[in-house]
């Protein structure tokens, strides 16, 4: 049994005792302290109430959580907006559109059916800050609870917020309907038996795409590994070659995540879902005349957006892991799209959170307007390839030392500690990135290169410079 609390939220898995699992009296004292929270950060007058939108996954426990979270939020004298089966970006969306206070999405995103998750949403739609997080878990630590009289408890009203959100995407100006419909696309869709088995076919049927449907059923019962990447994927990339079809898509549980599969069933690779969009968008935006071209993702995310971006004279920053902090940037720099290269896609011009139907919308406009194979699309981006490994320790103490060490011995390159150590070697264009779990005594290391063979070799070279450091300490 697992249960682990962060500034995002808290997540684990369905079962257990009190504290070491995700169980009704962990949820009660989370919901509770969100309450507490929301009216310390949005202080009302006497009398006006609170609302608040829950939006769930398709996850087997997600009812009996929805029931927990819904009725705490009543007990606390707080209206509840009811969006039931609702993807991570729709909820985000039913937030703003329906004026509330703020939001609680209901899902452990790509983790197994065992996992679920409370995930915090401010009346932006758009999650706490990390100030903001950490003080929902403090408030939920103090066990210091005080519930509303039976004349105060709130009330409870259910909406589905699917196809104003898709009103929405399909509303944005360089989502170009026509011309995807003109394309008579085909593709197939592999919703992992969530919510995307919900919202992404309505979203094809009005692009006027033929969608032929893989794990569409939102059971819950996942039917292979959530995380959309291709050893996950067979199945889809099998089907997209048998039915000739134009695309894969794959989504994760909570549909913020994206990834493709090429005609001929190779993966288009997650990395590139945020590099093709943003390239579509940029193309547009600078035809239109917009001067503040500037787009973000985090600093495990490929080069290719950082190329793409400088091929249109635009400006590429890179913000510390995390969807939030990849937003604050993004409200910082003005940027005009933005994401993280797990394949979330950030499009200020509809809401500030990452959104798979985004995603889509924008990704066939691009391959429309192309008049190209999604494999002919992707050899027109600049190659990167990433790897990614571990160094496990037994002595916690050791990760600080470490990448204070590594900035010392490669300080004549260039260096980012905003998160973390990363090393970019700009003549080579590759970059080594190392982050410490928040969970584990472990550093992980992605490294990227033009070639996987390069990537393979740049992350062993700095694991042996790291245990050269580790073996100096002993």
């Amino acid at each position: 049994m697992t249960l682990i609390k962060s500034i995002s939220g808290i997540r684990g898995t369905i079962g257990g005792q009190p504290g070491n699992a995700l169980t009704p009296v962990d949820i009660v004292k989370f919901t509770y302290a969100y309450c507490t929270k929301l009216r310390e950060r949005r202080p009302k007058a006497a009398g006006e109430r609170y609302t608040v939108v829950v939006g769930k996954d398709a996850r087997i426990s997600g009812e009996m959580v929805e029931n927990v979270v819904c009725g705490t939020l009543v007990a606390c004298g707080v209206d509840v907006i009811r969006a039931g089966f609702a993807s991570t970006p729709t909820t985000e969306m039913a937030v703003i559109l329906s004026g509330a206070d703020g939001g609680l999405i209901l899902t452990a995103s790509h983790n197994p059916r065992q996992w679920n998750a409370l995930k915090l949403l401010n009346e932006k739609g758009e999650f706490l800050s990390a100030a903001e997080g950490q003080a929902v878990l403090d408030c939920a630590e103090s066990g210091d609870f005080d519930f509303s009289d039976v004349d105060h408890l709130g009330t409870i009203v259910d909406e589905d917020f699917t196809d104003k959100h898709l009103d929405k995407v399909l509303e944005l100006p360089y989502v170009d309907v026509e011309a995807v419909k003109a394309a008579h696309f085909t593709v197939v869709l592999d919703a992992i038996n969530s919510v995307g088995g919900i919202i992404m076919p309505r979203l094809l049927k009005r692009l006027g795409v033929k969608c032929i449907e893989l794990n569409c059923d939102p059971t819950g019962d996942f039917a292979h590994n959530p995380e959309p990447l291709p050893k996950n994927l067979i199945d889809l990339s099998e089907t997209v070659v048998r039915e000739h079809a134009d695309l894969g898509i794959s989504v994760d549980p909570d549909v913020d995540r994206l990834a493709f599969i090429c005609e001929n069933g190779e993966p288009f690779v997650e990395e590139y879902t945020l590099v093709s969009v943003s390239d579509y968008v940029l193309s547009r935006a600078k035809a239109d005349g917009v001067k503040n071209l500037v787009t973000v993702s985090n600093l495990s995310s490929s080069r290719a957006l950082r190329d793409v971006t400088e091929s249109y004279g635009g400006t590429y920053f890179a913000s510390a892991v995390g969807e939030v902090n990849a937003t604050t940037l993004m409200h910082e720099k003005g940027a005009i799209i933005g994401g993280e290269g797990n394949g979330g896609v950030i499009y200020p011009a509809i809401h500030s959170g990452r959104d798979a139907m985004v995603g889509v919308a924008l990704f066939l406009s691009n391959l429309a307007h192309k008049k190209m194979t999604v494999s002919e699309l992707k050899k027109t981006y600049p190659e990167y390839h990433i790897a990614k490994n571990k160094i496990e320790l037994s002595d916690k103490g050791l990760i600080d030392k470490i990448l204070s060490e590594l900035k010392v011995i490669y300080a004549h390159e260039n260096v980012n500690d905003i998160d973390g150590v990363k090393i970019s070697f700009e003549d080579k264009r590759e970059w080594v990135h190392l982050r410490k779990s928040n969970t584990e005594p472990i550093i992980r290391i992605y490294s990227e290169a033009p070639t996987e063979e390069e990537a393979v070799k740049l992350g062993e070279k700095v694991i042996a410079v790291a245990e050269k450091i580790i073996s100096s300490a002993k």
